[in-house]
């Protein structure tokens, strides 16, 4: 050895040992940032392609049934801590993935039948899901009444909105959406909406009476007959305490009630008279004057998906349970407007689906799937012929010991499907309640239905978004 490389060595040893004996003081530097990770693999588990989309960690895909993609199919949107970035998919896997930041704001939604990208900003709090208000200073003239309902609605995700514009993915160039108070506008932009709550939200006809109260029964009773909670798992006693929560606003719930919103006029509406805590607000793709929305609380428990018009009318119910505990959630649009889709259990934690109810004919769809290729939630593609999930910890409500994958089913001319494992979420952080710092993955399907996008969250503070490659690696 050289006496030049002996000399390094001794110095890096030397300065390793006083930084060793600094670090017990109170001058102690701070630790490392976490190594980047990886941008392009093969998952050794699956044989599916893997590449990291973003740059900057703490970066997340949309909300499932928000809209991620041009309505051509050739851009995808999602958010990173510098704002929403805009990427262009049409050649993802052939080039280094390039992503730009178009706008600055929260709640994105890629508009229907524009280019343009809806973002909120201003005063406000939440993801702009729904539940929107507008504060007193944002109203049209004429509109004193409405702020006795800003005060009802609060607190709802969208939360007090600061104004919206719509900025143009290619161009950057933006305009500010006149009267709407939320990102969640309907394929035309010509409704927006409010969710009242409270007093203000109680039918003045009388002809929405109250329902009565139901009985309290422990969730613990409900979910798991005849045990003790400390007959359960950990993970199964966070889902009771969970469900404990949930079930405080299903027993006796408030009223509520919709204000649309016409975003041309400001003509403000009021209709759709009812009792519950509704939330997942997701205009028809297609039908500018229909709005599916769910009563949240336990599953279990609530009429959860429901349709209403844009003239308060219409109220439709769109799955009527059939047993006890079986439940449906997480409902989304099919890309043509023509059916609602949503996770099944018939009953609750024991038999799964993905199913579907159509528009005009009322007729359900359903596809078996087992519990290890169920997710938190699920998507399709525009054509309806394939579906992803993205997959579950032991504390969901599959309570599946093997969930934690990105799941990939392929519709077969039987009604069938064929499922696949797309990629491995072993160490993706499911846990999102209880200061558990996780994160759903929300996945989607690309227009082209050669990809799967997805949030990963394989190391603490490294939050990234991913794309799979649906077809398998040569």
């Amino acid at each position: 050895m050289r006496q030049s490389t002996v000399l390094i060595l001794i110095m890096t040893l030397a300065c390793l040992t006083a930084f060793a004996a600094e670090g017990t003081g109170t001058n102690a530097p701070a630790p490392a940032a976490p190594s980047e990770p990886p941008a392009d693999w093969i998952d050794p588990d699956t044989g599916h392609r893997v590449i990291r989309l973003s740059t900057e960690p703490g970066s997340a895909t949309l909300y499932f049934h928000d809209n991620s993609y041009t309505p051509q199919g050739d851009k995808l949107i999602f958010n990173t801590p510098s704002g929403v970035a805009v990427m262009d998919i049409s050649r993802l896997g052939t080039q280094p993935p390039k992503l730009e930041i178009v706008a600055s704001g929260r709640g994105a939604n890629m508009a229907r039948r524009t280019r343009e990208v809806y973002v909120q900003r201003g005063v406000g709090f939440g993801r702009g899901r729904g539940n929107a208000t507008t504060p007193p200073e944002n109203q049209p003239q004429g509109s004193q009444a409405l702020t006795n309902q800003t005060q009802a609605a609060r607190g709802g995700r969208g939360g007090f909105g600061g104004p919206v514009y719509a900025v143009n993915v290619d161009t950057k160039q933006e305009r500010l959406v006149t009267n709407a108070v939320s990102t969640v506008i309907n394929c035309d932009e010509t409704f927006g909406f409010i969710v009242l709550r409270g007093d203000v939200a109680i039918n003045p006809t009388g002809k929405t009476p109250r329902p009565a109260a139901r009985p309290y029964v422990p969730q613990l009773q409900r979910m798991f007959p005849g045990k003790k909670l400390e007959d359960l798992t950990p993970d199964q006693r966070y889902s009771v305490q969970k469900e404990e929560g949930l079930a405080r606003g299903t027993f006796n719930p408030q009223p509520a009630a919709y204000t649309f919103i016409n975003l041309k006029t400001g003509e403000r509406k009021t209709g759709g008279y009812q009792y519950g805590n509704l939330d997942h607000q997701q205009f028809n793709p297609t039908d500018p004057s229909l709005l599916l929305y769910a009563h949240e609380g336990t599953w279990h428990e609530v009429d959860r998906t429901w349709t209403i018009r844009t003239d308060g009318t219409g109220m439709k119910l769109m799955h009527q349970r059939s047993m006890d505990m079986e439940i449906n959630g997480h409902e989304w649009w099919g890309f043509d407007g023509k059916t609602v889709w949503f996770d099944l259990q018939t009953p609750r934690s024991e038999d799964f689906w993905i199913a579907g109810v159509n528009l005009d004919t009322g007729k359900e769809t359903r596809y078996h799937i087992d519990r290890d290729s169920w997710g938190v939630h699920f998507n399709s593609s525009r054509d309806d012929m394939l579906f992803a999930s993205d997959g579950g910890d032991r504390s969901q409500v599959a309570y599946s010991t093997n969930g934690m994958w990105i799941n990939l089913f392929r519709v077969q001319p039987d009604g069938t499907v064929v499922h696949e494992r797309l990629a491995n979420m072993a160490k993706h952080n499911y846990v999102t309640g209880g200061g558990h710092g996780g994160i759903e993955p929300n996945c989607s399907i690309t227009p082209d239905k050669k990809w799967v996008i997805f949030t990963g969250q394989f190391a603490p503070g490294q939050r990234h978004v991913y794309a799979v490659q649906i077809a398998k690696a040569r």
